[in-house]
């Protein structure tokens, strides 16, 4: 009885390492690639995007009803 006992602790540490190897083997399939960052325009960053008289800029200040100057 204790030789049968022996060789089900072996059988059952090798399914358990072949359980571990295929969860991370999937896991690592499934984590997506690091998404590489585009270069950022310094001249691009540091202009000036507001425009006092562009009709975005106008059409809001009419639309929420501030007084005309």
């Amino acid at each position: 009885m204790k030789e049968h006992l022996k060789s089900l602790i072996p059988r059952r540490d090798l399914f358990r390492a072949a359980i571990a190897g295929v969860a991370a083997a999937a896991t690592s399939a499934l984590m997506p690639e690091p998404a590489a960052a585009e270069s950022v325009d310094l001249k691009e960053k540091r202009r000036a995007r507001y425009h006092a008289n562009s009709p975005e800029v106008q059409d809001f200040y009419r639309v929420n009803s501030y007084p005309a100057r």
